[in-house]
């Protein structure tokens, strides 16, 4: 038997631990996509305790909690730091073989030394231990940022972002490169048109411009597209439920947009089709500059309007979405190719139906003048555990060329986050170490590793020009 999280942990054979120690371990970060605030990495702030950042903001922990029977109060209401750090460890023992479980435990070896497993009964202790180093220099942000050995990130940026706090980070001497992404969703959000119209007339006056037009709108946000990549981006990223791919003419979106701005009701073609010209100007822009451009599809949020009103969104009542994708997703990449306009692209699904689904698609758009040019990103959101991590990296093996992966990313919107990479790596070394040892691929030991580190860094590094 053995020990939970010990040094071979999820590294069955010998041969996979041999790749994870001697190839995988040490290779650096680069996160590509996640929601931390760069306010915080820039004022390099401590947190108070580890509630704030262990459980301010993170859904997956809340979802569990209220599983669990623990009343909102002691999730996002009014109960102290240590009530809501209580109420937690009191769930952790029920989240066996969710991913959960690892995670938090990874969490606290890693940062704080601490092997226990977390419980109501030793949560006191684990609480003020954890505590008392997050007071310390070395626990500051960037420092737990330096102890999993991140040297780049893409934080998800509103295109009205100020994008002051990369600008002072630019400006210090942080030795880790914190870059914007360009995340568009608000500004092609036609469904509503209320906060459209806020978001426009924002727009005009971030630019100093009145938007009368369809014109006057893209030019607006093109020039913040053009911020963004005066301020360091090189990465663009949509949360969509699908790919909107409709047929429209400009006169046809000129009209829609007038609508909107007089407040009248858009029909469902005359939504699809606003959303679809924005989205492919969006990309157009994105090749221009030679950005990456990202694509996450497939989530149904905010399904309880109940507590939706009462808490606001991204707060844990999200879901998976049974969506059509693939004939939208390849009218929109075809659209583009068409026109030698597709820019580096990765896919995202949320729902595992479309595993093979997108693990194909991005072969289609593969021309050979860039190794791996469209990609099928990591397993995402509910997906990004050992079931789905497994299924993903087995799809893509088995349908294009794992090889020339870009890796893992965190998603997420805590600083404690990153040994999710550690996870991801050890699944990875795992499963080259039993094919190996299964005698499915030949025991080259350098070969092996330099795939492994490929995939772990130096693809991502190569791909994004980091």
């Amino acid at each position: 038997m053995k020990n939970f999280l010990d040094d071979n942990f999820l590294l069955q054979t010998q041969t996979a631990q041999m790749l994870y120690h001697e190839f995988a371990k040490q290779m650096p970060i680069i996160d590509y996509h996640n929601h931390l605030m760069p306010d915080q990495i820039a004022a390099d702030q401590n947190f108070e305790n580890i509630t704030q950042v262990w459980l301010y903001g993170d859904h997956y922990k809340w979802r569990a909690m209220r599983a669990n029977g623990i009343d909102e109060y002691y999730i996002t209401g009014g109960a102290s730091d240590f009530e809501k750090f209580e109420k937690w460890a009191e769930t952790v023992p029920y989240t066996l073989r969710n991913p959960l479980y690892h995670w938090t435990h990874l969490e606290l070896q890693r940062y704080f030394g601490i092997h226990e497993t977390l419980s109501a009964a030793n949560a006191k202790k684990i609480y003020d231990a954890c505590n008392a180093k997050l007071q310390t220099k070395e626990y500051s942000v960037q420092g737990l940022l330096r102890m999993m050995n991140v040297k780049t990130l893409c934080t998800t940026d509103d295109p009205l972002d100020t994008l002051e706090y990369h600008q002072q980070l630019k400006n210090s001497n942080c030795d880790i490169k914190v870059l914007p992404a360009f995340r568009p969703d608000k500004a092609m959000n036609a469904d509503d048109l209320v906060a459209l119209n806020a978001y426009i007339d924002k727009l005009a006056d971030i630019s100093g411009t009145a938007i009368a037009d369809y014109e006057g709108y893209l030019t607006a946000l093109k020039a913040r597209h053009d911020y963004f990549a005066n301020n360091g981006a090189s990465v663009s990223d949509h949360g969509l439920e699908q790919i909107y791919a409709e047929d429209y003419t400009e006169a046809e979106i000129k009209a829609i947009f007038a609508k909107i701005r007089s407040k009248q009701s858009l029909s469902m073609e005359e939504n699809l089709k606003f959303k679809s010209a924005m989205l492919f100007n969006f990309a157009l822009w994105d090749h221009e500059k030679g950005w990456v451009q990202q694509y996450h599809l497939g989530a149904l949020r905010n399904n309880n309007n109940r507590l939706l009103t009462s808490l606001g969104p991204d707060t844990g009542f999200d879901s998976i979405g049974d969506f059509v994708q693939g004939k939208q997703l390849a009218k929109f990449l075809n659209k583009l190719d068409s026109g030698n306009t597709l820019a580096k692209t990765i896919l995202y699904n949320l729902n595992p139906a479309d595993n093979e689904l997108m693990a194909t698609m991005i072969g289609n758009y593969n021309d050979g003048t860039v190794a791996g040019k469209v990609q099928w990103g990591s397993a995402w959101w509910f997906l990004d555990q050992k079931d789905g991590m497994i299924k993903q990296l087995n799809a893509l093996s088995n349908m294009g060329l794992l090889s020339r992966f870009v890796g893992m990313l965190t998603d997420s919107r805590s600083f404690l986050s990153f040994p999710r990479h550690e996870y991801f790596r050890r699944i990875l070394c795992d499963l080259f170490g039993t094919d190996v040892e299964n005698g499915e691929l030949p025991n080259d030991k350098a070969w092996l590793g330099e795939v492994i580190q490929a995939i772990c860094y130096n693809n991502a590094k190569t791909y994004f020009n980091f």
